[in-house]
């Protein structure tokens, strides 16, 4: 369910589209769905449908499908939408686009809990359960209904089990359930939670599949909420890695916003942010405040302070350092920085693009884009790939052992020979022969008879 407004939100975006460790937070409930095996992952838009719908990327496997509830007419009105959809011989587990966090195994007990013939609710106990739907048992602790806070008597109020908008039921049961749902109660509303009444009534057995983590069931409605979930979301992950073996500087200035992976002995010092697909290998040391986007770091490799690293999704744009490499400070990988064992990248120099073999350095002040950098390679501050005609991209190939001196341009295409020296301050438009000095600038002239021009009384 994804149709609501979110008025405490407080932003024109939609609620479900506000982010939890770089995720949507739609997007976090469309990816455990998929990752339940689904034949089908049905999303119910409403409030800014067209802009909910083209912010959920589709994944491979089951189908994804969009309805829309149009008025939003509550929690029982919305799922009445996806009734087309819904296959008779499914099971339907109906979750909601604002609690991102619970767990692919926790549904999977919940869809074994309701065996295909019952109707299984998850809940949690709160010792302050104000607000939620409370589950009502009987004198023999069977479920017999869900009463929500507004219409609850003062005894039920103090029931501390309450249903967390989770539940799995059969299709065929729950459809003619749906049909049946009124809007008399104080909301004025279409409840979902009519349904329990329904199948207690039909002698269908009502399952409460109770867990005691609060964070899988966490909704959010305001801003406070999804920085308070954030950051406990985050403590769970720096939790789980340190007890992995990573030493954390400080877990409290840590996140994670996609998928990261570290072999043993990783150090990582504080507000660094991992995003996408991130891997580092054993021995693996990250500085303070580094930014790593989808980045293979191999063993050994340092990356110093104040590094952006920020490879693409996709292999070829993929990030790589190799192992025992020197990275930083202030250094950008940008995608497609492909950099072998041993390469040392200094501050504030910039690469693209571009393979560096074993062994080359550029440690000042420098920019490589597609390029193709041979072993041993030292390149030169202040030195730049000219890679960019205006309308077409072309590539630099240095050669192994070749020295760039500083303040070189590099006009692409052009091949530097392997173990020649390119004088400081030139600029290179043509191929240049191995192993010898290249100069291109112009000849140096001193003149005595010129005067500084004057400032104007």
């Amino acid at each position: 369910m994804a149709a609501g407004k979110g008025t405490r939100m407080k932003s024109r975006l939609p609620k479900v589209l506000h982010r939890l460790a770089g995720r949507a937070l739609l997007q976090h409930v469309v990816d455990t769905a998929s990752g339940l095996d689904a034949r089908r992952v049905v999303v119910i838009t409403g409030h800014g449908a067209a802009e909910v719908e083209a912010g959920v990327a589709r994944r491979a496997g089951g189908e994804l499908q969009f309805v829309r509830q149009e008025p939003q007419l509550g929690t029982g009105h919305a799922v009445q939408q996806a009734v087309p959809a819904l296959p008779d011989d499914g099971i339907v587990v109906v979750l909601s686009g604002d609690v991102p966090l619970t767990q692919a195994d926790t549904l999977r007990e919940l869809i074994a809990a309701c065996g295909g013939d019952k109707l299984a609710l998850l809940t949690i106990a709160f010792d302050d359960p104000t607000g939620y739907g409370r589950i009502v048992r009987d004198a023999g602790g069977s479920v017999q209904a869900i009463v929500e806070q507004k219409d609850a008597t003062d005894a039920q109020r103090q029931i501390k089990e309450i249903y967390s908008g989770i539940m799995a039921v059969p299709a065929a049961r729950l459809k003619p359930w749906l049909a049946r749902l009124d809007n008399k109660n104080a909301q004025g509303e279409y409840y979902l939670t009519d349904v329990v009444k329904f199948a207690v009534a039909q002698g269908v057995p009502v399952v409460a599949h109770q867990i005691s983590d609060a964070l899988q069931v966490a909704g959010i409605n305001s801003p406070v909420q999804l920085a308070e979930l954030e950051r406990a979301h985050q403590q769970r992950v720096a939790r789980r890695l340190m007890e992995q073996g990573v030493r954390l500087a400080d877990p409290a200035r840590f996140d994670v916003r996609g998928e990261l992976s570290c072999a043993q002995d990783v150090e990582i010092d504080i507000n660094c942010v991992f995003a996408g697909r991130v891997e580092l290998g054993e021995g693996v040391k990250v500085g303070a405040h580094c930014v790593i986007a989808n980045a293979r770091i191999a063993a050994g490799a340092v990356i110093h302070p104040y590094t952006h690293i920020e490879g693409g999704a996709s292999e070829k744009d993929r990030v790589e350092v190799g192992a025992g490499a020197l990275i930083g400070p202030y250094a950008r990988l940008r995608p497609g920085a492909k950099l072998s064992d041993e390469v040392h990248i200094g501050n504030f120099v910039e690469i693209k693009a571009s393979t560096l073999a074993q062994g080359a350095k550029a440690n000042h002040l420098a920019y490589i884009g597609d390029s193709i950098v041979g072993e041993r390679v030292n390149y030169g501050a202040g030195s730049i790939t000219a890679n960019y005609d205006g309308a077409n991209k072309h590539t630099t190939v240095i050669e192994a052992d070749v020295h760039i001196g500083s303040n070189c341009v590099l006009i692409a295409p052009v091949t530097i020979g392997a173990g020649g020296t390119v004088g400081g301050g030139s600029t290179i438009t043509k191929d240049t022969p191995p192993g010898v000095l290249t100069v291109a600038r112009a000849k140096q002239v001193s003149l005595s008879s010129w005067q500084r021009p004057q400032k104007k009384k």
